[in-house]
């Protein structure tokens, strides 16, 4: 019959499931707000760089101030003028979902780790939770992954749709080129991070399935009593 492991051992893989959790959070809530998931150099003196967002736009301007030059950040939101891509349309709705489906993670194996820590008896508590912690994290990973890996393929490998507004100062036209941010990596780096406490959780699961086996039943004596 399989044996429980020590309770430290236990804990520490609890705590970096968790730890790791709040990290993927952190991460995502970092590349939603991020205005460089795409970087463009543009062939103008005037206007040298544009950074997108998944909601805005930020462009630096080149100003003469005072006999020297400064480059001024203007920034831009994305409405219904803007021809937007695909992959930015449905990669907002998917960077928001993996977000909040996170924030309804970390109450969940918050809870569970808790109970844990106090050393208490509901342990079909602690499974559910930890079952439905999994699932969320491994459907955000998917999220993560999809959007950052779309919007990557579709600017450096693909051919995207997304172009600059009629009154917009600068067009696609002008585009030079493309660089890389640091976006990609962070998002691979967010959805590895879920995907290792998925798989945390759901090790544990297996754990507290394999202590309620070995745990002895109240009123039952595992001893053989020879008859008088």
């Amino acid at each position: 019959m399989a044996k429980c492991h020590p309770d430290w051992k236990r804990l520490y893989y609890e705590v970096m499931g968790v730890l790791f959790s709040y990290l993927s959070w952190a991460l995502g809530i970092g590349i939603a707000c991020s205005r460089s998931w795409r970087v463009w150099e543009l062939d103008s003196k005037d206007y040298p760089i544009v950074f997108f967002g998944l909601w805005d736009v930020v462009y630096l301007k080149v100003v003469n101030i005072s006999g020297s030059m400064h480059e001024l950040p203007s920034s831009f939101r994305m409405n219904e003028s803007w021809v937007i891509s695909n992959e930015i349309y449905y990669g907002q709705g998917l960077i928001l979902l993996a977000n909040f489906i996170k924030l309804a993670t970390l109450f969940f194996c918050s809870l569970a780790f808790f109970v844990t820590y106090i050393n208490g008896p509901y342990q079909e508590f602690r499974r559910m939770y930890y079952n439905i912690s999994a699932s969320l994290l491994f459907f955000s990973c998917g999220c993560t992954l999809l959007t950052v890996i779309w919007n990557f393929t579709a600017e450096f490998y693909g051919q995207s749709t997304f172009d600059f507004p009629s009154n917009f100062p600068v067009g696609r036209e002008m585009v030079n080129q493309k660089h890389m941010s640091y976006v990609f990596p962070v998002g691979i780096t967010t959805g590895i991070l879920s995907l290792i406490s998925a798989i945390v959780f759901s090790c544990d699961i297996d754990f507290i399935r394999q202590c309620s086996q070995v745990r002895p039943v109240p009123g039952v004596t595992t001893s053989k009593q020879r008859p008088d």
